[in-house]
């Protein structure tokens, strides 16, 4: 990976339709793509990583002049990817939200989140989700292997709900025939032993190059899988609707089970 340092004439873009998964109204990316790499992710094949450096003065204009509301922190890139070590840009941005009195959600898969608790405990209505696609290190070392273990993101959601402050976990992307029903049920089983309050899903979505390196991911990895997919995937980048129905009303009943909204 490549860190360069680049110069934003803006950095808040505004949600136009109703934010029914995250709740929010305005979105801002502290870094332009993700070194975590994550197979599922098509911000993860660009090796160059570009740090936006003047964000303080940008955004402190920004939230002057538009209406309050809630700001999805890494809506595409993670905010906490390895490079926030360096550059601490996610933040300063917290600071200026904080400044400025909006509420804001955290969207990351990383434990260096915590490094912020002093700056997450004074701010107005913040949330934080943190993504967990499998309890499976297998798994997880396939498809998410420059990200820290499930237990350590575990681990992470517990100190955040003790320090007070609205967390839950997103099971996102689902992969289908990978995680089963019993794995769901295990990272829901989880997430609530570790004080999540909501749970958020969204379904393996492929599109392109994205596709293609991901089917070939699963003939080396999951070969007896391949086949399922293809037909699952035949015609659309997203399943088709008889298997996003039966995972919706599983994730319902398991929410019901567990006491955790399926929402926000």
């Amino acid at each position: 990976m490549q860190y360069k340092l680049i110069k934003s004439d803006s950095l808040l873009n505004k949600i136009t339709s109703k934010d029914n998964l995250f709740a929010g109204d305005y979105t801002i990316d502290p870094y332009q793509n993700c070194e975590f790499g994550c197979l599922y992710c098509d911000s993860s094949y660009d090796k160059n990583i570009y740090v936006k450096t003047n964000v303080d003065a940008v955004l402190d204009k920004e939230l002057s002049n538009v209406l309050k509301g809630r700001v999805i922190v890494g809506s595409v890139h993670d905010p906490y990817q390895k490079a926030e070590e360096k550059y601490e840009i996610t933040r300063s941005l917290l600071k200026i939200i904080k400044k400025h009195g909006f509420p804001c959600h955290i969207l990351t898969k990383s434990e260096i989140i915590l490094r912020d608790l002093d700056i997450l405990s004074e701010l107005k209505d913040c949330i934080v989700t943190i993504s967990i696609i499998s309890l499976n290190d297998k798994v997880v070392n396939i498809f998410e292997k420059n990200v820290s273990s499930p237990k350590i993101r575990l681990e992470t959601l517990k100190k955040l709900s003790d320090k007070g402050i609205k967390t839950g976990i997103a099971i996102i992307p689902v992969l289908p025939y990978i995680i089963e029903k019993k794995e769901l049920e295990n990272i829901i089983k989880s997430a609530h032993q570790n004080q999540a309050r909501f749970l958020l899903y969204k379904n393996l979505e492929l599109r392109g190059d994205q596709k293609n390196i991901f089917i070939e991911t699963l003939k080396k990895f999951f070969p007896e899988i391949v086949k399922r997919y293809e037909e699952l995937y035949h015609d659309s980048y997203t399943p088709k609707n008889k298997y996003t129905q039966s995972l919706k009303k599983s994730l319902l009943l398991l929410c019901k089970k567990y006491k955790i909204n399926n929402k926000i």
